[in-house]
């Protein structure tokens, strides 16, 4: 197995990793706020919604770093799958889907590097657990989450034309030989 296709291989399973995590994350969500909002949809106590809020837009964040380093590869690979695959079997929403991933993962990057550059411009004291530091983090994955939801959502569209790719028969691969014709007289 070539170091390329391990390479795929591995980038699969993290981003497999990431749509289940990021949907327990999501459905936890979605059963807090509905318990902690009122039928307006308005939180019983803001802070504490906040709170958990921000929890989620980092646990999120956390679930995608192990995707983040292969999700080029990725994206490149699924576009080249869908240059390769007949027009009959490729799906008219995955070259939509790749599209929000693409423009998702660019501006994932930005934020990546505002926050990167909003970290050495904090006091040498804003350190993990203070609240200049804690506050400029959050306000870094409240911004990141939309992104990181378009992944959660649109993901699977690269499972899937892997899957389709590798189940298209190679025009390299043999054709089994038609079975022979038998003889009308032989039948009767």
């Amino acid at each position: 197995m070539s170091t390329d296709h391990r390479a795929h291989r591995a980038a699969l399973r993290h981003l497999d990793h990431y749509l289940n995590d990021s949907k327990k994350i999501l459905t936890a969500w979605d059963d807090y706020s509905e318990e902690h909002t009122d039928l307006d949809g308005w939180p019983h106590d803001e802070h504490a919604y906040g709170m958990r809020a921000s929890k989620r837009d980092a646990d999120t964040d956390a679930a995608f770093e192990p995707v983040r380093p292969g999700a080029r590869h990725l994206l490149a690979t699924s576009e080249t799958q869908l240059i390769q695959m007949p027009k009959n079997t490729v799906q008219g929403r995955w070259i939509y889907q790749l599209s929000v991933l693409r423009d998702a993962l660019d501006r994932l990057d930005e934020l990546h590097d505002e926050w990167q550059a909003t970290r050495d411009t904090l006091p040498i004291t804003a350190q993990p657990g203070t609240p200049d530091y804690d506050d400029a983090l959050a306000e870094h994955h409240a911004e990141s989450w939309s992104y990181l939801y378009d992944w959660s959502t649109h993901g699977k569209a690269i499972r899937e034309i892997n899957t389709a790719a590798r189940s298209i028969r190679s025009p390299l691969a043999p054709t089994p030989s038609p079975a022979p014709a038998r003889h009308a007289a032989a039948r009767k």
